[in-house]
């Protein structure tokens, strides 16, 4: 990468940066309203991508009385169709239905859309969705790229939307509640943070032959801004993200939930440095091209966070398939969705902090997230789940796998929010789109 566009990408970096300003805000900063929301008011949303989460978290708003869903858009007829099907049931009338999410974006009667599409879409989406004066619920991870990341922040602030990222664990009381036990000083100086994704599924994952274009897929709209490749089953549904072109893995999938849990408990942003190792050590000869097994160490003023994934072993740490380890001089604060508990340490047979029996999960953090983002639109608060938390964690994921691609440690600048002096880890930051899509500006 030639120096003068290693400048003009640290420039733009700093220069979103103070636009956007990616330090952590109070949640309850207030957005400025382009419209209010009568208390009797519907607040009408639609979906794009509607196949998995996307449909979840639809479903999960629909519970709420003031939501209607009025559009569903999708690229596959079957999935759209089906989903339709679906929604007219349990609405009781028929949603507008599109293959082109821009033109369900110039439907004025949306206020809110839910994207639920493949990472490498992310962007595009949020900010023109943005600029159309909707609110959003994006998926997470926030983008593919750290350059989008950036950019998605600067349009949700330059056009005063309610962003609100997948990450819901954010509305979660029983997360909250093990941070605070954590941090509290009970537990001593807490030195490391564990964060970790061990899952059972993804034994298998052939290799298969490319093949004609399913019946009823746009399949040209669903690459978008990726390269131009022949259709194949293994980049399609759900897989897709184990293909560098649209995603990251496990780190973007389930790293960027459980490193957001030990960046808020830690109330840190982004590392100063980070470390990888790993690779396709458990499956070498499945079709993904992401690591089956990675670890990545994070360094922070004070502590380090650590990071560790496996497909295929679904018994992680503390017996875990998935969760965030505070660990102190005291003790340790172990949490993951379903509950969280205190390992006192012990010396000369007596606990060094109080024993604190397991603290289970009971409420549906799904529905609190959209509950949540459904409030922000009517009250024009930032979200818990605010795009620069999501921004925060898809910096530290897309650091980590960047890190693990190249072999060597990455050196970041939290005050210009950019990479320091090392060219080809600032080339994988930035978006590269295709297909005739540009980088949106803002």
């Amino acid at each position: 990468m030639p120096t003068h566009s290693r400048r003009r990408f640290l420039s733009q970096s700093s220069q979103l940066l103070a636009g956007a300003s990616l330090a952590s805000l109070p949640a309850t900063s207030t957005l400025a309203a382009s419209y209010a929301v009568a208390a009797n008011e519907k607040i009408k949303v639609a979906l794009i991508g509607c196949r998995n989460m996307g449909w979840a978290n639809l479903n999960s708003m629909l519970k709420m009385p003031e939501v209607e869903c009025v559009a569903l858009c999708d690229v596959d007829d079957t999935v759209l169709n089906e989903r339709a099907a679906e929604l007219e049931k349990k609405i009781g009338k028929k949603a507008k239905l599109y293959k082109d999410f821009r033109k369900l974006l110039e439907n004025k009667e949306i206020q809110a859309v839910i994207i639920g599409t493949p990472d490498h879409w992310h962007c595009l989406q949020t900010i023109y969705a943005c600029e159309a004066g909707k609110d959003v619920y994006v998926e997470k991870p926030l983008a593919n790229s750290i350059e989008e990341c950036l950019l998605m922040v600067a349009a949700a602030r330059k056009y005063n939307r309610v962003v609100q990222v997948g990450q819901w664990q954010r509305s979660a009381p029983h997360f909250n509640e093990a941070m605070q036990h954590a941090t509290s000083g009970k537990i001593g100086k807490i030195r490391t943070v564990k964060t970790w994704a061990y899952m059972g599924y993804g034994k298998t994952s052939p290799v298969l032959p490319d093949e004609p274009v399913p019946a009823g897929v746009d399949y040209k709209m669903w690459l978008g801004p990726a390269p131009e490749r022949p259709f194949n089953r293994n980049r399609f549904h759900g897989s897709f993200r184990y293909f560098w072109d649209y995603a990251g893995g496990l780190m973007t999938d389930w790293g960027v939930h459980m490193i957001d849990m030990g960046l808020k408990g830690m109330k840190v942003t982004t590392p100063k440095s980070v470390q990888a190792m790993g690779g396709k050590l458990g499956f070498p000869d499945h079709a993904d091209e992401t690591p089956d097994t990675l670890q990545a160490v994070y360094e922070f003023d004070g502590f380090t966070l650590l990071w560790e994934q496996a497909k295929g072993i679904a018994r992680g740490p503390y017996d875990r398939e998935h969760g965030v380890a505070f660990i102190g001089n005291l003790g340790t604060v172990v949490v993951d969705r379903g509950k969280w508990e205190v390992f006192p340490e012990v010396e000369n047979g007596a606990y060094l902090t109080e024993m604190v029996p397991v603290r289970n999960n009971t409420m549906n953090n799904l529905d609190q997230h959209t509950k949540n983002f459904v409030e922000c639109i009517k009250s024009r608060q930032k979200p818990n789940g605010d795009i620069e938390f999501g921004a925060h964690a898809a910096i530290n994921a897309q650091l980590g796998n960047m890190a693990y691609r190249l072999g060597r440690k990455i050196f970041w600048d939290s005050s210009k929010n950019s990479i320091v002096d090392d060219s080809k880890a600032m080339e994988m930051a930035k978006a590269t789109y295709h297909n005739g899509w540009n980088l949106p500006k803002v």
